[in-house]
């Protein structure tokens, strides 16, 4: 996986949001080897911006980014994956791995597309590894190596937290963590227009929100308790927060929230057919 000892060449085919933030993150982080980076992109314009703004190379050329890497990291939207592999397809041997970060789009796919020589890789992160605070799900294809998937961890450790898990989850991952930050920016707004109706004004109704969301977070992070116990340590008995809570179990928060998660994950399987 290397040009030189403790050097990983690495190539991110599109190089969109997250494919800079993946860029970023590498390139700020101290708990990852040192990489070399190269990027591509659908224009000139995009290319001359992301060589600027990252101080790497980066042009419009897939093959040649291919033929100079040896770990190769997908970054298209998902409905470009299919056309994107198969034109880089001849590029790609078995001493490449791949790491495919597109949607709802399967190890086998991506094997197919890419020739059948590649290792693969797939994972699925959320927008807050933009900020560095993201969560990235792996999960390993045919042939995939332990080696492997550790090397993809300590690429997206640098954005955030990972977890390995089996492929048939993924659609369950993306339910939850990929499609999770939606809901919770819902969260905060509801959260936030309740205290605007409470008499706060706004910019410190939706601090209080967010800033709230994040340290309880952390919490359940950081004291690996379960949420449960966590919460009655916030509900004293006659208190606040249990007609709060009250409130909250007679708008079925709960199962709407675990609706929502199921219903993502269903759209997550049926955008493999489309």
């Amino acid at each position: 996986m290397s040009t030189k000892e403790g050097v990983i060449k690495i190539g991110i085919l599109g190089m969109g949001k997250m494919g800079e933030a993946i860029a970023q993150g590498l390139l700020r982080s101290k708990g990852v080897s040192e990489v070399l980076l190269e990027g591509t992109t659908h224009s000139k314009e995009s290319a001359a911006e992301a060589s600027s703004k990252l101080k790497i190379l980066c042009d419009n050329d897939n093959l040649g980014l291919v033929s100079r890497s040896k770990l190769v990291l997908l970054c298209v939207k998902p409905h470009h994956a299919q056309a994107v592999l198969k034109s880089v397809s001849d590029q790609l041997t078995d001493a490449h791995l791949l790491i495919s970060i597109c949607a709802s789009i399967t190890t086998e796919q991506l094997k197919v597309w890419s020739g059948g020589r590649c290792r693969v890789i797939r994972a699925m992160p959320n927008t807050p590894c933009l900020i560095g605070e993201g969560m990235t799900v792996l999960c390993g294809g045919s042939g995939t190596q332990r080696r492997d998937l550790e090397l993809a961890e300590e690429i997206f450790c640098s954005l955030g937290k990972t977890a390995v898990i089996e492929e048939s989850l993924m659609d369950a991952a993306t339910g939850l963590s990929g499609c999770g930050p939606a809901y919770v920016y819902l969260m905060i707004e509801a959260l936030s227009e309740a205290g605007v109706k409470a008499g706060l004004p706004r910019k410190v109704a939706t601090l209080l929100a967010a800033q709230t969301l994040s340290g309880a977070s952390q919490m359940v992070i950081e004291r690996g308790e379960h949420p449960a116990a966590l919460k009655d340590e916030v509900t004293t008995p006659a208190g606040c927060t249990v007609d709060g809570l009250m409130a909250l179990e007679e708008g079925k928060l709960r199962v709407t929230l675990i609706k929502a998660v199921l219903a993502a994950a269903k759209r997550s399987k049926t955008l493999r057919g489309e």
